[in-house]
């Protein structure tokens, strides 16, 4: 199949649902909802690698499977909440010229630093399991810190984008 063709069955699938008379507004929705369940269950996949890896460790505290369950469900709700922050967050343009802090740039910034870090606790976290590594307790505890504050990062600015109050227009 062409590119081209697969474009213009796209469009046609869109005409098609408008034609049914969903409203715009409540398809979007729906897709923005089920884009929040995909980055919730990536969440919880990067936190089955984290708890596999804390599981692990030897003679460390992280001896139940509990621990497992606990990073999955941490790392859906990180992610659920903390990524996708263009719904709440104001973008507008801005100038270059212009220096001010509205205040969503911390949240923004936030969520990076929390995908960052929890991101490179899933990788070490699949290269440990996949070539079946023996690391000391120390970097495997570096891997759970860095999951463990980078989904904090992701919660805690999900949170602050959430009660943030878009400023008004001042003109």
């Amino acid at each position: 199949m062409k590119i081209s063709s697969a474009n213009s069955n796209a469009f046609s699938l869109t005409r098609y649902v408008g034609s049914l008379g969903i409203a715009r507004s409540s398809l979007i929705r729906s897709a923005h909802i089920l884009e929040r369940i995909g980055l919730a269950a990536v969440g919880a996949s990067c936190g089955l690698y984290v708890g596999a890896t804390l599981l692990r460790q030897k003679g460390g505290l992280f001896e139940s499977g509990w621990i497992v369950l606990i990073t999955m469900l941490y790392g859906a709700l990180s992610y659920y909440v903390g990524i996708d922050l263009s719904g709440n967050v104001a973008r507008r343009p801005k100038s270059s010229i212009s220096e001010e802090w509205n205040g969503s740039e911390s949240a923004e910034i936030m969520s990076a630093a929390g995908t960052f870090g929890a991101a490179i606790a899933a990788t070490l976290s699949v290269s440990i399991l996949v070539l079946d590594q023996n690391l000391s307790n120390g970097l495997i505890s570096f891997v759970a810190g860095c999951w463990a504050v980078g989904s904090s990062l992701q919660v805690a600015a999900g949170t602050m984008a959430r009660n943030h109050e878009a400023p008004v227009n001042e003109q």
